[in-house]
């Protein structure tokens, strides 16, 4: 097929991208127009075509060009395999949008497939803004496997769990993780290890074909501290100790390498694999995750990376 002429191709990219400001980021289209500094009848048009153009379902269906750049710069940089970016919204403080709708679609396009295959996830605000954004399907012949217990301090099951939201919207089978995410004692963390319920769940998330988790600060934002899984003094001994970012409960330094001993002896999570073999994508794009993504692409702690230009950018830099 014939390549569009530059002058196309750049129309379908301002196409794309007033699109996703108006169909994801949920701006009006008085907001489009200052945002790409164009009349709000340009705006207008900009978002008509990306319909009519089929740029616009629910999701992105347009390779932004400096999208397309900066996931090949961050290959080369991080030499990941899997690497998506999508457009950012300059004003909106989500952390979760376009982020969390890309990383569902990477999961679906897997999902396809009639080979059975094991998905392993963690929890936390992304895996759950990723699942909810799952399109229905039927795919018995797929599990989803936890990677991360489901069980809150105080005994109640985790506002975060994706697994079970995933299976339930893809009628495939489940194994979640009755734990906590961080035992309260080195020993309690090896008795509840040995149940043979938890030992299958763990042997099948080792197996996963693909895995999906989110990406954790270290300090007084991270959510370990934030949901009550460790307390004031042990994330300041975390950050004492270099500790710049956690994936699944397992915190690690600026470089990648795993923290040794702290919080880190009681973790109930599978543990990571250094480097990671199969597919283990990292979805985060909080700025306040900057040192724990670039650390876990540091340490080969994940392959794959769903981020949006400004993580992307910061990454780069």
């Amino acid at each position: 097929m014939a390549r569009k002429p530059d002058s196309e191709a750049d129309r379908l990219d301002d196409a794309a991208r007033a699109g996703w400001l108006y169909y994801i980021a949920g701006n009006t289209q008085d907001e489009i127009a200052r945002k790409l500094g164009v009349s709000r009848q340009t705006a207008q048009r900009l978002v008509s075509l990306s319909v009519s153009a089929k740029l616009i379902k629910v999701r992105l269906d347009h390779p932004i060009s400096h999208c397309l750049e900066l996931s090949e710069r961050l290959k080369a940089a991080y030499a990941v395999d899997i690497c998506e970016i999508v457009p950012s919204d300059p004003e909106s403080d989500s952390t979760t949008i376009g982020v969390a709708e890309a990383a569902a679609a990477e999961l679906e396009r897997h999902l396809e497939s009639q080979h059975p295959l094991i998905v392993a996830m963690g929890t936390g605000q992304m895996m759950r803004a990723m699942a909810e954004q799952m399109t229905p399907m039927d795919c018995p012949q797929h599990k989803v496997v936890s990677l991360v217990g489901n069980i809150a301090p105080d005994g109640s099951a985790t506002q975060f769990d994706a697994v079970s939201r995933v299976a339930d919207a893809v009628k495939a089978s489940h194994y979640p993780m009755p734990l906590p995410v961080i035992a309260t004692t080195a020993n309690e963390r090896a008795l509840l290890l040995a149940q043979q319920p938890l030992r299958n769940v763990t042997d099948l998330a080792r197996q996963a074909d693909i895995t999906f988790v989110g990406i954790g600060s270290i300090g007084e934002d991270a959510p370990l501290l934030r949901d009550g899984f460790v307390k004031h003094d042990e994330m300041r001994a975390l950050v004492k100790a270099g500790a710049g970012g956690e994936i699944i409960g397992w915190s690690y330094d600026g470089d990648g390498g795993l923290i040794e001993g702290l919080t880190n002896d009681r973790v109930l999570s599978v543990p990571l694999n250094q480097p990671a073999v199969k597919p283990v994508i990292g979805v985060a794009m909080a700025p306040s995750r900057l040192r724990a993504i670039r650390g876990a692409l540091r340490g080969k702690l994940i392959n794959g990376l769903i981020t949006n230009e400004a993580m992307a950018e910061r990454l780069l830099k």
